[in-house]
């Protein structure tokens, strides 16, 4: 039997990896030196807060969307028609029109019905329905849903009939099966895409600014400008 280590922990430096070091570390460098960074101290605050926000979009919108796919995929993968029909209809639509619209019909076609209805006004929602993050996280987070859903179809669909039906002959409950047999394997199944979506989706969140939010991308423009002026 062959006991040769290994080498690939030891090979992991070859020549494409060193260029793209030198070239990151290039970029590092000509940023220190040859930016400016007077802008910084002025900034700075309301860049921590356009990160923190950024980052509370991504977990949030995640949180929900994946909460929300997981039934969405179910349905389709074994529910009736009448439930899997409208899941199929809403994945197909938030997927296939841009994220961007999809926001801007909530914020100001949705948002600005609010106001015409005095019983909305006076209710203790308004503070929060006058404000633009609840459609931010709205969109983010139906969009996530759309994405996810087709995902977790395939997913659940994936999983071999042999084991739910051996659950079944073991007296298992339905509910039982599903929590401990079929969603396990279809996360494990759906994880990959899962990440990849995640990343997608701290990508879209600077389509928030277009409403007034302020994120990080809101933050940079901000001192993008003042700094082209200076």
């Amino acid at each position: 039997m062959d006991v040769t280590p290994s080498r690939r922990g030891t090979n992991w430096l070859k020549p494409h990896r060193v260029v793209l070091i030198l070239v990151a570390l290039a970029i590092v460098l000509g940023s220190i030196f040859f930016m400016r960074w007077d802008w910084l101290p002025h900034y700075l605050p309301l860049a921590l807060q356009g990160i923190w926000r950024t980052l509370w979009l991504l977990v949030v919108t995640s949180v929900l969307g994946i909460a929300l796919a997981v039934p969405l995929g179910l349905v389709q993968a074994a529910g009736p028609w009448y439930l899997a029909a409208p899941a199929k209809a809403f994945c197909t639509v938030i997927r296939g029109t841009p994220l961007l619209l999809q926001l801007w019909l909530l914020y100001y076609g949705l948002g600005s019905l609010f106001p015409q209805f005095p019983w909305i006004r006076e209710s203790f929602l308004w503070p929060y329905l006058r404000q633009a993050w609840p459609y931010g996280v709205l969109s983010l987070t139906l969009s996530y849903a759309g994405y996810e859903g087709e995902v977790m179809r395939g997913a659940f669909a994936g999983v071999p009939r042999g084991q739910l039906e051996a659950a079944r002959a073991f007296g298992m409950r339905r509910f039982t099966i599903f929590r401990r047999i079929w969603l396990k394997q279809a996360l494990h199944r759906a994880l990959p895409t899962l990440a990849g979506e995640t990343v997608l989706q701290l990508k879209a969140t600077p389509l928030v600014a277009t409403i007034t939010m302020v994120d990080i991308y809101a933050v940079a423009s901000r001192a993008a400008g003042t700094v082209r002026h200076l």
